[in-house]
């Protein structure tokens, strides 16, 4: 039997590699393994990867509000970036603070300059604003990562989502109301392409709302989306694996009306819809011209913009750019002189495609780290120029879906070291975020164990909603 006849059937499970059926044509007849193997695949796929439609449902407290913005791109600088070398330079401070990049650039916006490595973001500063005065002062990747993206310190009872799987439950929820389809052919919260490790992201949501990481590269020739995508099996040999699956698949033919058979063979069917249809195309930039691919920049980082901005066209509510790298505890200027070309460029075509395509007014961008990373310069080893963690004040990139651009928002000391004015907590640009999104901040939502659980901690002090990125509302 040859390895391209549509009987030579491969079974394959993430992280298991690959058993050929025939190997066991001693203990387990082909015919069963195929079988079995349906809804094996379907259940590994959908239960593990895909459960954002086949999953048990939490009754939110309050309704969604419609909403100026419909998605949301976060571009998590995985690691921390240095503020002063990106969106708060710091030219006066001197080289021990700067380094040999001490000459930022003005932009098209009055009053905002940017580092020296940023030209491309410089041009089109109207179309973003810059929070230079958020703080935390976490200085643990763990603890600031789950900060900046729940809006809560970690130790209570509960573990909170973060904000994509809010997002992600809310539009789920939403849908159900409205007697629509709530899992679509691509899930609604996708991280592009490695998860981000530092946290749980769907919390006491559960599973069905942690997000889908792609894996693989997007730069590559074929991106080979995990679980959608593969390059080892062309589009013809899926054709004819789920062809011989269906011929050979009695036991789904006798039991179609089973309840959870069915359930099964709907997420077979959208499997396939998802692997084999036009919604998988969502994932190749190689579906663009070359001329917009070289735009965005060809490596990891620009690529997975483009991808965004695709992934925005068909509808995906909530996209993660997992931008790893900028933990620069040593030789933090060598690093800097290839990792902010990449964001610039990849940053700036994303902004500005959007905004040419009439998607930036509906698509909110925010773009940054854990925390910041320490203004004083380590040139002693064995750091040799490096930055350690920074989380009394680092900067924020913001735009879209209804926040002004062309915005400073706070400002730093003369070194970078704290806020000098108008502090912003990771709190108030979520509340921000859900707000534009047409979420309640205020709102509730139901623990498993039926707590009631505010999206957003309550207010100190008589503290305002949003603080003072009212400013940018």
């Amino acid at each position: 039997m040859k390895r391209d006849d549509p009987a030579h059937v491969l079974l394959t499970v993430e992280g298991s590699g690959t058993c050929e059926a025939a190997e066991h044509a001693r203990a387990i007849r082909r015919r069963t393994v195929l079988q079995r193997g349906i809804f094996g695949a379907a259940g590994l796929l959908f239960g593990s990867r895909m459960a954002w439609g086949f999953a048990p449902r939490l009754d939110p407290a309050t309704d969604a509000r419609q909403g100026k913005a419909k998605a949301v791109i976060q571009i998590w600088l995985s690691g921390g970036p240095a503020h002063l070398d990106t969106f708060d330079p710091k030219p006066d401070a001197g080289y021990d603070y700067c380094g040999p990049l001490n000459k930022p650039i003005p932009t098209n916006v009055d009053g905002l300059q940017l580092g020296q490595l940023l030209p491309e973001l410089a041009k089109i500063a109207d179309k973003y604003s810059v929070i230079r005065s958020m703080a935390h002062g976490v200085n643990a990747h763990e603890t600031a990562s789950y900060l900046v993206q729940t809006g809560r310190m970690p130790g209570d009872r509960y573990v909170y989502p973060c904000v994509g799987a809010v997002v992600s439950y809310f539009q789920s929820q939403q849908a159900q109301r409205q007697s629509q389809n709530s899992a679509g052919l691509i899930p609604p919260y996708i991280v592009l392409t490695e998860p981000q490790g530092r946290f749980s992201e769907a919390g006491f949501l559960g599973p069905r709302y942690k997000p889908f990481a792609t894996g693989g590269d997007p730069a590559r020739t074929s991106f080979a989306v995990e679980g959608i995508v593969s390059t080892a099996v062309n589009t013809e040999r899926q054709k004819r694996r789920r062809e011989l699956l269906q011929n050979l698949d009695t036991f789904r033919k006798a039991m179609q009306d089973e309840p959870n058979i069915a359930e099964f063979v709907k997420a077979e069917e959208t499997a396939y819809d998802l692997i084999l249809g036009d919604a998988g195309k969502a994932f190749q930039p190689s579906e663009e011209p070359d001329a917009v691919r070289d735009r965005f920049g060809r490596n990891t980082f620009g690529q997975a913009c483009l991808v965004a901005r695709r992934l925005v066209e068909q509808g995906v509510r909530y996209i993660t750019i997992n931008y790893k790298g900028w933990d620069t505890h040593k030789q933090h200027f060598q690093i800097m002189q290839r990792k902010l070309p990449e964001l610039d460029r990849g940053l700036s075509a994303l902004l500005s495609d959007l905004s040419e395509r009439g998607l930036l007014d509906s698509t909110i961008m925010w773009c940054c780290g854990e925390f910041g990373r320490s203004p004083k310069v380590l040139w002693e080893p064995p750091w040799n120029g490096g930055r350690n963690h920074w989380g009394r004040a680092f900067s924020v990139l913001v735009a879209g879906g209804g926040f002004r651009p062309g915005q400073i928002v706070g400002s730093t000391d003369a070194k970078g070291e704290d806020p000098k004015d108008k502090p912003v907590h990771p709190t108030d640009l979520i509340a921000a975020m859900y707000h534009l999104l047409g979420i309640d901040p205020t709102a509730s939502l139901r623990h498993p164990s039926g707590d009631m659980v505010p999206l957003t901690p309550e207010r100190e002090n008589g503290k305002p909603l949003f603080g003072h990125l009212r400013d940018i509302l």
